[in-house]
């Protein structure tokens, strides 16, 4: 299994054009299996994670290839098939989104229980209950669930737990309801940029759904949806990454294909710490310095600020002279790579749902261990800081997420290449 090796202290200077979004290209893809002929999607990255959803698909009687121009061409040409393989569905927590297609337009979905990254407890009851909501069958078996419904009607309800709306439970809900008789609504819907993505790509299908962008959605159902052409948006939480990552090692880098709208409060959050951020209509140039404040942040479900950035943030803040606080208010056991910053000679502290940092440690090159794809990041965050050399183990985590992140690094002037 490959390593990744860093040697730290150089600062990132250049440009670097951020990939198509991961978590809206993956229930895109779901979402052609609503369909009737052909869809063309651009901007799609090339991730392990969507090599996985692109075989689901295929299993699913889906014919997927990428064009010469990158844009993934799909169609639907077999129906008969409502079971996903269950080893691929148990690598990814995003497999669920074919359970709302598949019902919706096969009227039965067997289904594995998801994988995925490990950061605590990820249930699907949201998910199942809007199914149920919609009038489908739903029995829970040990290792999968099974849902039959001859058609779905819609129907008005509210989808959050303690933590919060879910993203792919409203995704997996408005992509059933856009099959469904009558109308549907969806009260405190996610509102991040994947989930509006998704409404606009459905809409092009045919779909009817309004609210986009708040958490109200309303889906009138329609008799079918069709083909239609388009393009990803750019991915923020690679965006983020890259502004922490100039901010780290003091150095400046323009992010291009980026929507600054979408990251407002992580450029606040970056700000009010000390990086200069200038953004434009697609683009952020951000510069790096030597004087830094620490602050205190929560995460919260979008606009607020994002847990996949939670833990790129603690390993800058771990820099950070002073005393600084995140509290993770969607994940509350998110933590696994706190035990190998300390590695690097970091200085934080778990406490419940928070981790307290003492920052302005100077890191040093270790070998250290990445738990989920985001731990990965901050390691390697980490590693372009540290002192010395860090090899980061079980680095296909990284991939699922990042893509060419170790090219795209390097061109920035990074000493970084896998062994």
């Amino acid at each position: 299994m490959k390593s990744l090796c860093i040697k730290g202290g150089k600062p990132l200077c250049g440009t670097v054009k951020i990939s198509g979004a991961k978590n809206a290209a993956l229930p895109i893809l779901a979402s052609v299996i609503l369909s009737r002929g052909t869809s063309v999607i651009h901007n799609v990255p090339r991730l392990s994670d969507v090599n996985i959803i692109i075989k689901i698909l295929h299993a699913l009687g889906v014919d997927i290839y990428r064009r010469e121009d990158e844009a993934l061409v799909c169609t639907v040409k077999n129906e008969s098939c409502c079971t996903p393989p269950c080893e691929l569905v148990q690598k990814m927590r995003a497999s669920i989104c074919v359970m709302g297609p598949l019902l919706a337009k096969r009227q039965k979905a067997k289904i594995a229980f998801p994988g995925g990254c490990v950061i605590g407890e990820r249930p699907i009851d949201l998910h199942l209950k809007g199914m149920q909501y919609l009038g489908a069958h739903v029995e829970t078996k040990d290792s999968h669930v099974e849902l039959t419904s001859e058609f779905l009607c819609g129907a008005k309800m509210f989808l959050g737990s303690e933590f919060g709306s879910t993203v792919l439970g409203t995704a997996n809900v408005m992509m059933a309801a856009s099959l469904a008789e009558g109308t549907t609504v969806i009260e405190n819907a996610a509102r991040e940029p994947e989930v509006e993505e998704l409404a606009k790509f459905l809409n092009q299908m045919g779909a009817k759904i309004s609210g986009l962008g708040t958490n109200v959605l309303t889906i009138q159902g329609v008799a079918e949806l069709h083909g239609t052409e388009y393009r990803i948006i750019s991915d923020r939480i690679e965006a983020g990454t890259f502004i922490i990552a100039a901010a780290m090692t003091r150095g400046r880098i323009e992010l291009q294909n980026v929507s600054p709208l979408h990251l407002a409060c992580v450029i606040t959050t970056l700000k009010r710490i000390g990086v200069t951020i200038v953004e434009y209509f697609d683009r952020i140039v951000v510069e790096g310095n030597n004087s830094y404040s620490p602050t205190q942040v929560c995460t919260k479900p979008y606009p607020g600020f994002p847990t996949d950035l939670q833990a790129q943030l603690a390993s800058m803040l771990a820099i950070v002279l002073g005393k600084s606080c995140i509290t993770e208010k969607i994940y509350p056991q998110r933590f696994a790579y706190v035990n190998e910053l300390v590695k690097m000679g970091a200085s934080i502290e778990q406490k419940g749902a928070s981790v307290y940092i003492q920052g302005g440690k100077t890191l040093k090159g270790a070998t250290v261990f990445a738990s989920d794809l985001r731990a990965s990041a901050a390691l390697v965050l980490a590693g372009l800081v540290a002192i010395g050399e860090t090899t980061i183990k079980h680095i296909h985590h990284l991939e699922r997420g990042y893509e060419n992140l170790q090219a795209k690094l390097s061109l920035l002037g990074a000493d970084i290449m896998y062994k």
